[in-house]
C-alpha cells in the first residue's frame, strides 16, 4: 500500500496523536507486535486480519498428505519508495522469514534509499518458457523436422493457446542438437506466474505435433528438457531471462552512507571488487551477495513458488561512483511471480498482495518491480555491514 509523502499531514495513531515514525517500531514482545500492527494501519490504512488457520480443503492443488501446520512469523519492512514502470509510490513490504537480522536489514536499506529519493525501477519484459525435446533416430530425421515446424507454427500456436484464456505464445525457437531438436516455447503469462500454464500449453502443442508430423521412423518427446533452466541457476537465464526481467537503481550521497551505514562511496566501490573476485573464482552464477534471502522471505509472504528462488537469484549488482554519490544497480532477468493462481488465493497471502496494491491488470509486473527493489535495498544494507566490519556483530546481536 502506498504511504503518504513526507510533505503530507502526518498520519494519526489510534490514540489520536500524530505519529511521525517512518520505520516500524522494534521489539519482540507481544506489545511490540501490536504496536507494529497499529503503526502499519497508521501508515497505510491496512488492517491485518485476525489470525486463522486455512481450511485444509483450501490446500487442494497446493499440498498433499497434510498432517498439520507450521507457524511462521509475518514481519514488515518499509517504507520502500519506488519510481517504476508499474510500481509508483511508497510500499510497506510483508516478509516471512526465520533469518535473523533480515527484516531489520531490509528496513535499513529501505530507509537509506527513501531518504535518497527512492529506487528507480524499469520492467524490461515478461516471458516464461518451457523447453520440450523431440528425439529422432537419425540426424537427417531431426533436420527434416525443422522446416515442418516453421511451416506449421500457427497451428502449433493455436494448439498451445487452446489450453489457456490468458496465456499467449510469443514465439517458438528451435535448436537442433545431435539427433534431437530442442524447442523453446516462450509465453506471456499475464498475471500468473505461469509454471503450470506453460506446461499444459506446451504439452498440448507437443501432442498435436506427435499426431500430425509424419516421420519416416518412430520418434518421441519429453515436455521439458531442462534447457529453460526451470528452478536451476543458469547462464541462459542471465542472458535470455525467464519470468519478469526488472532492473532497479538508486543514487545515494556519500554523507547519507556515512550517517546510516558508516561507510563511504570509495569504501564500497573498492571493496566490492574483492567480493566480485571471490564470486568469479567460486564460479557463482550472477554477481550479488544474497538476493535469495530477499526472494525467499517475499515469496513465502506473497504466495509464490519458493523453489523458483534457485533460478531467480542470478541477478547482477554493480556499484559506481558518480560525483560524490554511489550509484547502485541490480539487474534481475528472472523473477517468476504472479498475483493470481497458486498460493496467492490463500487468505493471508492475498491480504499481503492487497497491502502492496498488487491486484488487477499488470499487477504481476508491479509485484516484480517491488521484489527487485526490495532485493536491491537488502543488498546495499549487507554491503554496508560487510564493508564496515559490522556484519558479525549484527548477527551476534540480532541473529541468534
Amino acid at each position: 500500500m502506498k504511504q503518504k509523502a513526507d510533505t503530507d499531514t502526518p498520519p494519526f495513531g489510534f490514540n489520536g496523536k500524530p505519529t511521525n515514525k517512518v520505520t516500524p517500531p522494534r521489539g519482540y514482545a507481544l506489545k511490540d507486535v501490536r504496536r507494529r500492527v497499529e503503526w502499519l494501519a497508521d501508515q497505510t490504512g491496512h488492517q491485518l486480519d485476525e489470525f486463522a488457520l486455512e481450511d485444509p480443503e483450501n490446500f487442494k492443488g497446493l499440498s498433499e498428505n497434510q498432517i498439520g501446520y507450521i507457524g511462521l512469523p509475518l514481519s514488515i519492512a518499509g517504507p520502500l519508495r519506488i519510481d517504476g514502470s508499474y510500481a509508483k509510490g511508497d510500499f510497506h513490504v510483508p516478509l516471512c522469514t526465520l533469518e535473523g537480522t533480515l527484516s531489520l536489514s531490509m528496513t535499513r536499506g529501505f530507509y537509506l534509499t527513501y531518504l535518497a529519493g527512492g529506487i528507480t525501477s524499469r520492467h524490461i519484459k515478461q516471458q516464461l518458457s518451457r523447453s520440450p525435446v523431440f528425439i529422432f533416430e537419425t540426424l537427417d530425421e531431426a533436420c527434416d523436422f525443422l522446416p515442418w515446424v516453421d511451416e506449421h507454427a500457427e497451428k502449433i500456436q493455436a494448439a498451445a493457446e487452446s489450453t489457456t484464456r490468458h496465456g499467449k505464445l510469443l514465439r517458438i525457437q528451435n535448436r537442433p542438437i545431435h539427433n534431437r531438436v530442442l524447442m523453446e516455447f516462450n509465453y506471456d503469462t499475464a498475471e500468473a506466474a505461469g509454471q503450470n500454464m506453460v506446461t499444459m500449453a506446451t504439452d498440448t502443442a507437443c501432442r498435436w505435433i506427435m499426431e500430425h508430423y509424419q516421420s519416416r521412423k518412430p520418434f518421441r518427446y519429453l515436455v521439458e528438457s531442462n534447457f529453460c533452466g526451470d528452478k536451476n541457476p543458469s547462464y541462459k537465464t542471465m542472458i535470455d531471462g525467464r519470468g519478469h526481467h526488472v532492473i532497479c537503481s538508486f543514487s545515494v550521497p556519500d554523507r547519507l552512507l556515512h550517517k546510516l551505514l558508516r561507510v563511504g562511496v570509495d569504501d564500497i566501490v573498492r571493496c566490492i571488487i574483492d567480493k566480485h573476485l571471490g564470486s568469479q573464482m567460486a564460479g557463482v552464477v550472477g554477481l550479488n551477495l544474497h538476493t535469495s534471502n530477499a526472494l525467499a522471505a517475499l515469496y513465502l509472504a506473497l504466495g509464490q513458488d519458493v523453489a523458483c528462488v534457485a533460478e531467480n537469484c542470478v541477478g547482477i549488482t554493480t556499484y559506481e561512483k558518480q560525483g560524490d554519490n554511489l550509484y547502485a544497480t541490480l539487474s534481475m532477468p528472472s523473477i517468476t511471480v504472479g498475483t493470481v493462481g497458486g498460493a496467492t488465493r490463500l487468505n493471508q497471502q492475498r491480504r499481503n498482495l492487497e497491502l502492496l496494491e498488487c491486484t488487477g491488470d499488470k499487477s504481476s509486473r508491479k509485484l516484480a518491480e517491488i521484489i527487485c527493489a526490495a532485493a536491491l535495498a537488502l543488498e546495499i544494507s549487507l554491503v554496508g555491514a560487510i564493508v564496515s566490519n559490522e556484519f558479525a556483530r549484527a548477527h551476534a546481536k540480532f541473529g541468534r
